[in-house]
């Protein structure tokens, strides 16, 4: 959970350069399973962009762990006054050095279709 509260720190402080301290030189970054991966730092730090001055609440627990993989739970709120929510499920792998290698983020909002059958 200290690399997940590193990441809303450099996320809620625009830190681009904490990127290096959280992700291994050519880590992996899914913002979703089915897109493509941000692959090294300066991918991550263009996709993270997107998201600067953005005003948000963040609270996070773990699921599971397992040797060097951990799934994160972690729910965000959007806006003051709130505008858009996500429940997120992120999966982890880290390096031997605590940095992570592969980001995957599972994210699901208010009335998004839970199956194609949905859509």
């Amino acid at each position: 959970m200290r690399w997940v509260e590193g990441y809303e720190r450099a996320w809620r402080g625009g830190d681009l350069a904490a990127v290096e301290t959280l992700f291994t030189e050519d880590a992996r970054y899914r913002p979703s399973p089915y897109d493509e991966s941000e692959v090294g730092h300066d991918a991550i730090k263009a996709f993270w962009l997107d998201d600067e001055d953005e005003v948000f609440t963040m609270a996070a627990e773990p699921v599971a762990v397992e040797g060097h993989r951990a799934v994160v739970r972690v729910e965000v709120g959007y806006g003051d006054p709130l505008r858009q929510e996500y429940r997120d499920l992120w999966v982890l792998t880290f390096a031997a050095d605590g940095r992570v290698e592969d980001y995957e983020e599972w994210a699901y909002w208010p009335g998004k279709a839970h199956s194609a059958a949905d859509e």
